[in-house]
């Protein structure tokens, strides 16, 4: 049976401009323009992900994880280099990923789901199950800058959770808010995951969690690939160099 691949990425390289310091003086005189230098956080990537393949990608701060994650969802362009989705809905779970504010929870559920690729009829046959999930109560109706951080957090969790894509990505948070919606998030990111027809890209430091639920570990070093594998043996060996370095 042809293997089949749910992403593709090939030479992918991303840089940031860099503002390099400057004067006050040199920001308000036009001839003084700002010096701007690339980093250059990922180098010429190469990588697939099977269809209903989990991948966890691990690594340093700074090694490009959450970058190369980012371009997957579409939030950064490369450079250069090419991603191919094969035509997969996608989604990302990130608590850097921002509602608008002024907008309530409720208008937020239909916005996200629509960014999502997901008609606006669609959204809101799940609209309930997101409300019923996030436990917001009367907050759901309130603009979400009025929102603490774990109210935020449950309501961006419950959106990627019950609108189910082909390819979810997750960034560094399998679970959010209290105790008790910590629990439930985390079962619920299992279930998700575990369904075998959904790709998954998890990023995370955590060790045991990485070997718990991935099928293959790509590390991630200075914006290149250093090892991808089985998950006992990769991530074995990453520990092994965290701790002599």
């Amino acid at each position: 049976m042809e293997e089949k691949h749910a992403i593709e990425v090939k030479d992918l390289v991303i840089s940031y401009r860099n503002l390099k310091k400057t004067s006050i003086k040199q920001l308000l005189l036009p001839s003084k323009r700002q010096k701007t230098d690339n980093f250059v956080a990922v180098k010429g990537v190469s990588f697939y992900v099977r269809e209903g393949e989990i991948l966890g990608i691990i690594g340093k701060n700074g090694s490009g994880k959450s970058t190369t994650l980012n371009a997957l969802a579409g939030i950064f362009s490369p450079d250069s280099g090419s991603i191919d989705l094969k035509g997969h809905s996608i989604s990302l779970l990130s608590i850097g990923v921002g509602f608008q504010r002024e907008m309530t929870g409720r208008e937020n559920i239909v916005l996200s789901g629509m960014l999502l690729g997901f008609s606006e009829e669609q959204v809101k046959a799940k609209e309930e199950e997101i409300i019923k999930f996030a436990e917001l109560g009367d907050f759901i109706d309130m603009p979400v800058r009025t929102y603490s951080s774990g109210m935020y957090s449950k309501l961006a969790f419950s959106i990627t959770a019950i609108l189910e894509t082909d390819i979810m990505l997750i960034d560094e948070v399998l679970s959010v808010g209290d105790q008790k919606f910590k629990k439930k998030s985390y079962n619920k990111m299992k279930q998700l995951i575990s369904n075998k027809d959904r790709t998954v890209v998890i990023v995370s430091h955590n060790i045991s969690t990485l070997k718990e639920l991935c099928d293959t570990i790509m590390w991630m070093h200075d914006g290149e690939i250093r090892k991808i594998g089985k998950p006992q043996e990769v991530l074995d060996e990453y520990v092994d160099f965290m701790e002599k370095n």
